[in-house]
């Protein structure tokens, strides 16, 4: 146990710090997910064939698309949007994106590709005449949606979310490959600095199996909420 000691005689310190590298860039990707959604999921659910057909091939390409080149394309592929734009002002040197950032939004567009899919998936399911009956009262949309299609949306779509926290969760592992320092990286490090690698990547798993886990009862004490009377 005195590789995980904190201070110069271990690495407890590190992998610490890179447990809360993993959970900031979890809750910012979760986030980010739950804007794209809020986006796309009417694009889904509209009338205009138009429209669904921009959600679709949203949802359709990032979910079959798999997550590392996801964030390989993301990372690149912004540094060499950036840097096409500021040639055209006349500057040619090379722009590098924050890796949190470009960690946090790749794996945003992955989550929002669930979620949308989540949301679009419980909002089908609320019987018709929920919405119907909002029309009835004179209701104005926002006030249909806030009280009366809001509280039935998170009930069903609370179980599913959680699935997509752990799909975030997980793949933050992958962002690594972008340089920033998190549980999977750090123990990458510090594998090779000691040669024990399968010490550290256990101390990986357990690390992820606990957030995991903290996290689920998190989610569970929110579905028993929405699920009153239920």
């Amino acid at each position: 146990m005195e590789l995980l000691a904190f201070g110069k005689t271990g690495w407890g310190d590190e992998l610490f710090y890179a447990t809360l590298m993993t959970i900031a860039v979890s809750i910012s990707a979760m986030l980010i997910g739950f804007i794209f959604s809020i986006i796309f999921t009417p694009l889904k659910l509209s009338k205009y064939k138009s429209l669904n057909l921009i959600g679709n091939f949203y949802t359709t390409v990032v979910r079959g698309v798999p997550e590392l080149l996801v964030i390989y394309l993301f990372y690149f592929g912004s540094s060499g949007a950036l840097m096409y734009v500021a040639s055209i002002f006349g500057y040619y040197e090379y722009i590098e994106i924050n890796a949190f950032i470009t960690g946090s939004m790749a794996i945003g567009i992955i989550s929002g590709a669930y979620s949308t899919e989540v949301f679009r998936g419980a909002i089908k399911s609320i019987d018709k005449g929920q919405f119907e009956a909002g029309k009835v009262l004179g209701l104005s949309k926002f006030i249909q949606f806030y009280k009366i299609i809001l509280p039935q949306m998170l009930r069903l779509a609370i179980p599913n979310l959680s699935n997509v926290w752990q799909i975030t969760l997980k793949d933050t592992a992958l962002i690594s490959v972008t340089g920033l320092v998190e549980i999977m990286r750090q123990s990458r490090i510090a594998a090779g600095a000691t040669r024990d690698p399968l010490f550290f990547y256990s101390i990986a798993a357990l690390i992820f199996l606990m957030l995991t886990f903290l996290s689920m009862r998190l989610i569970n004490k929110l579905e028993l909420k929405y699920r009153k009377g239920f």
